[in-house]
């Protein structure tokens, strides 16, 4: 028999997608007193968008929380004490966007091997002038951060020949077929090394703030092109345009940054060999129906005492 929980949806937009919710009990909110009626509830937590002040105030005011759930993959603005030092399971949105992901990863090694800004900036001039571009079925692509997303990448590059490399705290006991070679986090400049192209799809934890800074820059090639679709601050921008602007590595596809928006001025908007998407390589016309249906499949676990999809390891941040 299912039970029926309150559902606290803790959102600053309004999206038609929260419509879909209209077949459970809930209440959708902004801030903490908007909830006041179901503290004494047991509830379900559904942060939907908002701020992680305003989540923990939620969370520390409600007496009887089951289950909270981020429609976002990514958990560094959800994450505070109380939540990871609580009993209460925690589930995050990975794999709703990681196919998109994917190919916006696909989409950067191909803008970079067959220089499509070279061909725009021609065509807009009226000049005709042909140029060398590369194959991608003789290179090879590194993943830093083998999880849902990196493996959406190594999807994609895969079958168009790439030799495909994976960082991996455990790497599987059964072989892979889309991965070439393995390797530990502490083994990361080796790695590097080896890469014409070096896929970041880490989430934000101690461990993997600035992961990427001057010393895995000095470690790649030349010709190397980094792309970033996990999280912004993963990668120390500061060291990574050092590296672009003195050509030490070829280019950088960014779909996160440290800061956003990027503040105007930056000087990561004007560099040739920078490929900048604002943060929504992910948002296809579907993306926020996904978020939902994925919650609502969630909750029906849950309220039939089924396995939850998705827990995450609070204490890892994964």
């Amino acid at each position: 028999m299912s039970i029926e929980y309150t559902v606290l949806v803790v959102t600053h937009d309004d999206d038609p997608q929260l419509s879909m919710l209209q077949g459970l009990r809930h209440i959708v909110g902004r801030k903490p007193q908007d909830f006041a009626s179901a503290m004494n509830d047991p509830v379900v937590i559904f942060a939907w968008s908002t701020p992680r002040a305003v989540l923990r105030d939620v969370f520390y005011m409600c007496k009887d929380v089951r289950w909270v759930h981020s429609r976002s993959a990514g958990l560094d603005s959800v994450l505070f004490p109380e939540l990871v030092e609580s009993k209460v399971p925690l589930t995050n949105g990975s794999g709703v966007f990681s196919q998109s992901l994917g190919e916006f990863a696909l989409a950067a090694i191909l803008f970079f091997a067959k220089d499509f800004r070279r061909m725009i900036r021609n065509q807009m001039a009226g000049v005709w002038e042909q140029f060398d571009v590369e194959e991608i079925d003789t290179q090879t692509v590194g993943i830093v951060g083998y999880g849902d997303i990196g493996r959406a990448v190594a999807k994609r590059v895969r079958p168009m020949g790439m030799t495909v490399l994976a960082v991996k705290r455990h790497p599987p006991e059964t072989p892979d077929s889309l991965i070439d070679d393995y390797y530990k986090p502490e083994d990361l400049l080796a790695m590097l090394a080896r890469c014409d192209y070096v896929v970041v799809a880490l989430p934000l934890t101690p461990e993997t703030h600035h992961m990427l800074s001057d010393r895995e820059f000095a470690a790649m090639k030349p010709t190397a092109v980094v792309v970033n679709v996990g999280r912004g601050p993963v990668i120390d921008e500061a060291a990574m345009v050092r590296a672009l602007t003195a050509k030490q590595i070829k280019g950088a596809g960014l779909d996160v940054f440290e800061r956003e928006p990027l503040p105007p001025g930056d000087p990561m908007y004007r560099l040739e060999n920078v490929l900048l998407s604002p943060h929504c390589a992910d948002h296809t016309k579907q993306w926020l129906n996904q978020a939902m249906q994925f919650f609502l499949e969630q909750y029906r676990r849950f309220s039939n005492g089924e396995p939850l999809e998705n827990v995450v390891n609070k204490s890892l941040g994964y």
